[in-house]
């Protein structure tokens, strides 16, 4: 698959980061064969299963220049440089447990030129620092989520939403969210028309 499939639902790009988004199949694929960061059948379906899934956030909040943003769990890189790259004056910070993953991050965010992640081998747990906003992609149950990442987020907002968790999920989330009352689910079928969408949704935990 083709990066069109970001470039329809995000028509606003600059060269650069059209750039690095077409970059993005490139040097995940040639990662990818060296450390298994992504699953043989994603990696055909990047765009549409990484990248885009990854900007439903960008659907959701414009994070606001200076704005520190903390992606938990980041895996092979998800969903913190598919946002770094559109958000390019936002501070991200990719942690990752998984020193190989790490590893291909560092890699992919060097191939892109993001000057605005840092990347970390760390529990979340042991990372010190406040952020705006912690990012991430289904590591673990949401309460289980929300106690990690508790003493990360700072107090004071600068935007409409309280800072807080902006988290990708899919499926059912009755019984997962019935403690956490604050939370609200977007669904990102409203926002992208692919199959793939039809049960992931965002949801947003103010902290």
């Amino acid at each position: 698959m083709s990066p069109e499939i970001v470039f329809k639902y995000f028509p606003d790009l600059t060269e650069l980061q059209r750039g690095q988004i077409s970059l993005l199949g490139e040097l995940y694929k040639d990662w990818n064969r060296k450390i298994n960061v992504v699953s043989r059948k994603d990696i055909d379906e990047l765009y549409l299963r990484h990248v885009l899934h990854s900007l439903g956030i960008a659907k959701v909040v414009e994070f606001r220049e200076g704005t520190e943003v903390l992606d938990v769990g980041t895996g092979g890189g998800f969903p913190g440089i598919p946002l770094a790259i559109l958000f390019p004056r936002v501070r991200f910070t990719l942690v990752d447990s998984i020193a190989k993953k790490i590893r291909v991050v560092e890699e992919v965010v060097s191939g892109l030129g993001l000057q605005n992640v840092a990347v970390v081998n760390s529990r979340v747990e042991d990372l010190n620092g406040r952020f705006d906003f912690v990012v991430s992609r289904a590591v673990a149950a949401m309460p289980t989520f929300v106690r990690w990442v508790q003493g990360k987020i700072k107090k004071k907002s600068l935007h409409t939403f309280k800072n807080g968790i902006f988290y990708l999920k899919g499926g059912d989330l009755t019984d997962e969210l019935s403690e956490l009352k604050e939370t609200r689910i977007i669904a990102l079928k409203d926002y992208f028309e692919e199959e793939f969408f039809e049960t992931k949704s965002v949801v947003y935990l103010p902290i």
